[in-house]
């Protein structure tokens, strides 16, 4: 309500409201705002919630907010077959150390890195800028006139890297970017497919690597197994020191590649 200069918005005539990405609002901390807004709305009105993924606080707020609801629910969709997709299992310090190597291996022209948390977004933007890599940021703390400076940079392809948190990993229409990296496990499956699916766009093929530490390992297994298959396990260079054991689960064979 704060950007509105008069100060207030009249709702009394309102008759529907629509709560899209619902699952990415809570993640992001907007529950208390949602629930002011609404308690502020007309009592007769349609309410219509839209979520990629229904875990426990969003059944909890449907069930506050909603009044018998119709449910549709579709089916996890699936990244295209097209899409490399490849594994990385690490110590957290690895990280950084092996987004550089990654990046300086191949000459990609457009990669977008995703990150769990703005603290995450803003190290590894630093340490790639004083590494002399072309990188910029976006995340909620960003003022919107520079989240779109950014995004524009990126799009043409004069940003060749561009970090950001999930705020990006949805309705964003980008058809160019050659690799995608999961600095962070996804939160579930339909997160990974989200994130992933930026790349291999528009007929072109795409790359995807996901960061994996000991302690993200299973929840990249419930992952693969909405999936439906494992996704390649790629071998740290040797360089970037010891890497954790690969937890064998008996559901999974596990196969490795070594990165040149």
């Amino acid at each position: 309500m704060s950007h509105i200069k008069m100060g207030y918005v009249k709702l009394a005539g309102l008759k529907y409201l629509v709560l899209d990405e619902a699952d990415r609002m809570l993640d992001m901390g907007f529950y208390d705002d949602i629930m002011f807004i609404i308690d502020n709305l007309p009592k007769k009105r349609q309410n219509l919630l839209f979520s990629a993924t229904m875990p426990h606080k969003i059944r909890e707020l449907a069930r506050k907010i909603l009044h018998q609801p119709e449910e549709v629910n579709i089916s996890i969709s699936k990244p295209p077959e097209k899409i490399i997709q490849e594994a990385f299992i690490v110590y957290d310090t690895q990280k950084i150390p092996l987004v550089k190597h990654l990046l300086s291996k191949k000459d990609f022209k457009s990669v977008l890195i995703f990150c769990s948390s703005k603290i995450s977004v803003k190290q590894l933007t630093r340490d790639l800028k004083r590494a002399k890599f072309l990188a910029d940021e976006i995340h909620s703390d960003l003022d919107q006139d520079k989240r779109e400076d950014v995004l524009i940079q990126f799009k043409s392809r004069r940003l060749p890297i561009l970090v950001a948190t999930d705020i990006l990993s949805r309705g964003i229409d980008i058809d160019n970017i050659d690799l995608v990296i999961n600095y962070d496990v996804p939160h579930d499956g339909e997160d990974y497919v989200h994130r992933i699916g930026r790349t291999a766009r528009a007929a072109a093929e795409g790359t995807a690597y996901t960061f994996v530490t000991v302690k993200e390992q299973r929840k990249f297994m419930a992952i693969e197994k909405l999936l439906g298959k494992t996704v390649t396990k790629a071998i740290v260079p040797e360089e970037l020191g010891e890497t954790p054991v690969i937890i064998q689960h008996q559901l999974w064979l596990i196969p490795a590649i070594k990165i040149q």
